[in-house]
């Protein structure tokens, strides 16, 4: 096993580094021609992370997501970036990294059943609770509909 040396070492990252390996960012941002060309104060690899963080901790901004995602680096020596730092580093990543990191991690849940993971080409999916309101073509009536089945 690889260990990411210095500061933004995995663990210090939190689960997020424990769940999506250093290794599979690094060769994302490779494999993207994204790899920062000098070193900042944020590394293109921690700006992923970042922005992962950000998907957990939708309600706050970049500084709050940043001060969660750094809470185990107390006393460390960590710079503070600010807010337009964080979206500096946001922009310079840009979102080709991002999207390759999602078709690499993304697809149905594992099974030996290849042919019960899609029906007509399309990919199954439920999602429990979910209520839609939808209009019946053929009368024009209004009734709601609830996808999945919460018993």
């Amino acid at each position: 096993m690889t260990v990411a040396a210095g500061v933004f070492a995995p663990g210090h990252l939190g689960e997020l580094t424990r769940l999506i390996p250093f290794e599979m960012v690094d060769d994302v941002l490779a494999a993207t021609g994204t790899t920062q060309s000098r070193v900042r104060l944020l590394p293109a690899r921690v700006t992923i992370y970042l922005l992962l963080a950000g998907c957990l901790f939708a309600e706050v901004g970049y500084r709050q997501v940043w001060q969660k995602l750094t809470s185990g680096l107390t006393g460390l020596g960590l710079a503070a970036p600010t807010g337009s730092a964080l979206r500096q580093a946001r922009q310079r990543l840009g979102a080709a990294p991002l999207r390759a990191l999602f078709h690499l991690l993304r697809g149905p849940a594992a099974t030996t059943a290849a042919h019960a993971v899609r029906w007509k080409g399309l990919l199954i999916c439920a999602i429990d609770g979910t209520h839609r309101a939808c209009q019946d073509f053929g009368s024009g009536a209004l009734s709601v509909v609830t996808v999945g089945d919460l018993s």
